[in-house]
């Protein structure tokens, strides 16, 4: 896969879709689940402008981030998104 390194504070972020079941087991239909994933697996962060600290996120790490904020590259033919880091919300535990 190319590399890339994001600049000031952004982050690239590899999608992850939301389950297709319930947690009783109801299974739920494509067409009632096309939302873009608001989930996803960080991949790299950017080094941060100047007086900011990204400290809270790291490599690995699962984040939700809000829904408008991704903008989407393919990369090797895998769906990549890159967000400002202020698009994040919250770390997964």
């Amino acid at each position: 896969m190319a590399t890339l390194n994001p600049l000031q504070d952004n982050v690239i972020v590899k999608p992850l879709e939301s389950a297709s079941t319930t947690a009783s087991g109801i299974v739920i239909p494509d067409t009632a689940t096309k939302e873009k994933p608001r989930r996803g697996e960080v991949l790299a962060i950017g080094p941060g402008k100047e007086g900011k600290d990204l400290s809270g996120v790291k490599v690995g790490d699962i984040v939700v981030f809000t829904q408008y904020a991704p903008t989407e590259i393919k990369i090797d033919g895998q769906e990549l998104y890159i967000l400002g880091f202020d698009s994040l919300l919250a770390v997964e535990a």
